[in-house]
């Protein structure tokens, strides 16, 4: 039979490869510590690759290291080049249960891994049980002191993989919405202002470290939302009592608290935080590290090494220094988040409030001491099919698709979020809160509803704006992702017309840059991350508009490339510069004859794009005036789609750094104009209240 593996190779890995995997399970698990919680705010593919790759090989390496050592145990060692590798490869399978429960600062790569537990449970049990063989099999060795000093590594590894299983539980959905309250009449409004001042009181606020008071508010914000995190009804006291903070502060201080907000939810989510910042876990966190330093003080000073192979014991001390300095990096980790900081700002005692400053001044001087990217990405249609070059052997359609997603990544970019945008979004949705305040009592439910339906009707209602076809554009009887289409394709176009006529209109600060932002954004949602909109047409709809649009670039060539030298080689500027190429074509579709045309999207976007620009020129409108109303488009358009967004989709989203629409739509919820933030009736809380009475008969 031919030998494909030569002799010496396969000699080699029989030597080494226990030694191989257990090596390989520690660098995993340094890997893990290190960018676990750098998903929080990190936006970087590279991330996302590696931590992936890391959290599903972890528990394969460490697994299959138990698996070779308890075969190993099982052998009369006559492949063994010393006699005694059997007790000290004994004494790492406890450092691989370790490994087995990962590090604090991740637990579930995504939401579906919390719904695992019970998968995890059962590995806690099947490893330990592998796990305990080995250390049986160690004691008929003549030396007792290393299986001796397994013991409390044991343990440690029991509290480590106990823990994983524990966190995974309380994440899970069902476990959320076991912990909301029980059913009450707590939907009903305050009866007075010292009854909601006594609520406040319950959730520790005010805070005894005035400085810590967003910490404070946004730990109180995420109490009181718990019920939005689970896709539930929000109860109208909590939402009272967000509106009361909220209105204390500025946007930015709002922006900050919804920030803090999602950054516990995070944590709640895909950390160990549940567990950490517990008295319980206070305790596994001493005895772990009590366990790792005896340990480590025992094997250096105590056993004797000249039993054993040298690699074995340089590599016994690899797994002891990585799992000490593992511990106490967690630790410095655990003591710097905002959870340590919100239990600080509790105390009056003056240590708490030096340890507060410390902690809060060491963080401030880390450049990248974020809670979310604070960044949004930038997706431009235009600019993606001008630049699209099919693969020569795109006739393989899986080869294609792999193509285009690379293609779409690759013209993907990202952008900060300007404090204009954040200003201007919040604003707006006071503006919509006091139209839903201003309401009667008994109808505030219907007027909040249709407030949740605005997506560019309203705003340019609301504007005075007069231009049928304008408003036909922004009507909620077209497809929101059509309008969203064609609102992308004119703000495009306006937005590159005007920087030739006035450079300060890329200011970050000014609204036409905003609505470029929020233009380029939203369409990154549609071709990128459809599921974060309604269910619709929308990849249809993209697939129609690189399509017409390729097609439209392809066949004028020539003269965009005449024009190209002239205004750059932005798709947009190249559009707006063939008005005579685009003319007998817009006739065409203005006459109603368009019918037999396959670029009616970005057609009708031109035409938009004409009738905007038309404002200033016909309509005397100023351009401050035209971009007002374009941003309130766009911003109705980002929060129907953040409101319409299940809880699902925006936790998925957290560690991917987080999205803007999911702070859009916890503002919505905390201001009371959410989906989720339901305004009960006079007769509802009647029953409501009757319900609580029978439950308490019985």
């Amino acid at each position: 039979m031919v030998q494909i593996i030569p002799k010496t190779v396969d000699k080699l890995w029989n030597e080494w490869d226990v030694r191989v995997m257990v090596l390989s399970s520690l660098c995993l698990q340094i890997i893990l510590i290190l960018l676990g919680s750098r998903r929080k705010f990190s936006t970087q593919s590279w991330v996302r690759i590696l931590t992936w790759t890391a959290y599903l090989s972890a528990d394969w390496f460490a697994t299959v290291a138990l698996g070779m050592i308890s075969t190993f145990q099982g052998d009369d060692q006559q492949n063994s080049s010393n006699p005694n590798s059997q007790a000290i490869m004994a004494f790492w399978a406890p450092f691989l249960l370790v490994h087995l429960g990962g590090p604090d600062t991740i637990t579930a790569y995504s939401l579906e891994d919390n719904e695992l537990w019970l998968r995890h449970l059962l590995g806690l049990l099947v490893q330990v049980s592998v796990a305990l063989y080995i250390f049986l099999r160690s004691w008929t060795s003549s030396s007792y002191s290393l299986p001796l000093l397994a013991i409390p590594m044991f343990v440690v590894g029991i509290i480590k993989y106990g823990e994983r299983t524990w966190a995974l539980w309380s994440a899970s959905s069902e476990r959320l919405r076991e912990s909301l309250p029980p059913i009450t009449a707590a939907s009903t409004p305050f009866k007075n202002d010292s009854h909601k001042s006594s609520h406040l009181r319950r959730l520790n606020y005010p805070v005894a470290i005035r400085k810590a008071t967003h910490i404070q508010e946004g730990h109180a914000l995420f109490k009181l939302f718990w019920h939005f995190y689970t896709d539930q009804i929000i109860e109208q006291k909590d939402v009272q009592l967000s509106n009361t903070m909220i209105q204390e502060h500025s946007f930015e201080d709002v922006f900050k608290l919804i920030e803090i907000e999602i950054g516990f939810m995070y944590d709640v989510l895909y950390t160990k935080a549940t567990v950490v910042h517990s008295l319980t876990g206070v305790m596994f966190r001493a005895i772990s590290l009590v366990c790792y330093i005896s340990t480590f003080t025992v094997f250096c000073f105590i056993i004797d090494k000249k039993l054993y192979s040298p690699i074995d014991v340089d590599l016994t001390y690899f797994l002891c220094v990585g799992a000490i300095a593992l511990e106490v990096y967690a630790i410095f980790v655990q003591v710097s988040t905002d959870w340590a900081l919100y239990w600080l700002s509790k105390h009056e005692q003056p240590l708490a409030y030096s340890i507060y400053q410390a902690i809060s001044s060491f963080r401030s001087n880390l450049s990248h001491e974020k809670r979310w990217s604070e960044s949004i990405s930038q997706f431009n249609v235009m600019e993606f099919c001008f630049k699209w070059k099919p693969p020569k052997c795109c006739g393989i359609p899986r080869f294609l698709a792999m193509y285009e997603m690379y293609f779409k990544h690759q013209h993907t970019a990202l952008e900060g979020v300007p404090i204009k945008m954040k200003q201007l979004i919040f604003e707006q949705l006071q503006d919509a809160k006091l139209v839903v305040d201003n309401a009667e009592q008994n109808s505030k439910f219907e007027v909040r509803s249709q407030v949740l339906t605005w997506r560019g009707e309203h705003a340019v209602e609301k504007s005075g704006c007069t231009d049928k076809y304008i408003k036909h554009c922004a009507a909620n009887e077209v497809p929101f992702e059509t309008s969203l289409a064609l609102w992308h394709v004119a703000t495009d176009i306006c937005f590159y017309n005007d920087v030739d006529k006035n450079q300060e209109a890329s200011d970050p600060n000014s609204k036409s840059k905003v609505s470029k932002l929020l233009s380029d954004y939203m369409m990154y949602i549609l071709a990128i991350c459809p599921f974060l909109l309604p269910q619709g047409i929308g990849q249809i709809l993209f697939r129609q508009i690189c399509d017409s649009a390729t097609t439209f670039f392809d066949e004028r060539r020539e003269i965009i490339s005449k024009k190209e030298q002239l205004i750059g080689k932005s798709a947009s500027q190249v559009l707006y510069a063939m008005k005579s190429e685009l003319n007998p074509w817009l006739d065409e579709f203005e006459s109603g004859d368009g019918g037999k045309l396959n670029n009616v999207v970005l057609l009708e976007g031109c035409v938009l794009a004409h009738g905007l620009q038309a404002l200033e020129t016909e309509e005397r409108w100023t351009n401050e005036d035209k971009w007002g109303m374009i941003t309130q488009v766009w911003i109705e358009m980002l929060c129907y789609a953040a409101s319409q967004c299940g809880w699902t989709e925006h936790g998925q989203q957290l560690r991917r750094g987080g999205e803007l629409l999911t702070h859009v739509c916890l503002l919505m919820a905390n201001l009371g104009i959410g989906e989720q933030s339901k305004i009960l009736s006079e007769q509802d809380m009647d029953r409501l209240q009757d319900l609580k009475n029978l439950c308490e008969k019985f």
